[in-house]
């Protein structure tokens, strides 16, 4: 396996065979993210090859600080969102004060559920998911993004943020619900 090191010096010199092979090694991890963020896998096929577009025409540009997988990332991510605004796919509504219940499954709340979903299952979830919701769920919850940085980041308020974030878990925990009895359970253990 070549270096990242290396990979990016053949790229910054125009290699044809250095992309590929960039692409080839980071292609299923920046997809994933992609189908993340998109509605389904054409949508995400689409994210993708624009990013990779997006890494090779800005890859001058990276200072070697940090990770270049963590670079790549966040160019994917970065193109996902700017694809949001530019279709203007953000609806947000009502601030977090006009919530009468929070619904957030707390940490021994979710110890007590009894049973897993495949990641394709989890998946197809999130891509369900109304766009703004998605979008802010897989800021904070994948991406690890705060509140105070999704706001700026989507130019929304921090109780949007997490409005959006309550709205996306209770979609989340009824489809969960609605699955359940059709679910081939596995016992957690623990």
């Amino acid at each position: 396996m070549i270096s990242d090191e290396s990979l990016l010096d053949d790229c910054l010199a125009g290699g044809r065979k250095a992309q590929n092979m960039l692409y080839r090694k980071y292609a299923s991890t920046m997809m994933a993210l992609c189908m993340r963020y998109a509605r389904d896998r054409s949508e995400a096929e689409d994210l993708l090859q624009e990013g990779f577009l997006k890494v090779f025409q800005n890859i001058s540009s990276y200072r070697k600080e940090g990770s270049f997988e963590g670079w790549i990332k966040r160019i994917m991510i970065n193109n996902a969102l700017n694809q949001f605004r530019k279709n203007k796919r953000l609806p947000f509504h009502k601030d977090i004060e006009e919530i009468n219940e929070i619904e957030i499954l707390s940490a021994e709340e979710a110890k007590e559920v009894d049973f897993q979903i495949s990641s394709d299952t989890l998946l197809s979830l999130i891509q369900k998911l109304p766009p703004g919701y998605r979008v802010v769920f897989n800021m904070y919850v994948f991406e690890e993004y705060s509140h105070k940085d999704i706001a700026e980041s989507l130019n929304i308020s921090e109780n949007t943020s997490k409005t959006q974030l309550l709205k996306a878990r209770r979609f989340l925990r009824k489809r969960l619900a609605e699955l359940r009895p059709t679910i081939k359970t596995v016992p957690v253990d623990g």
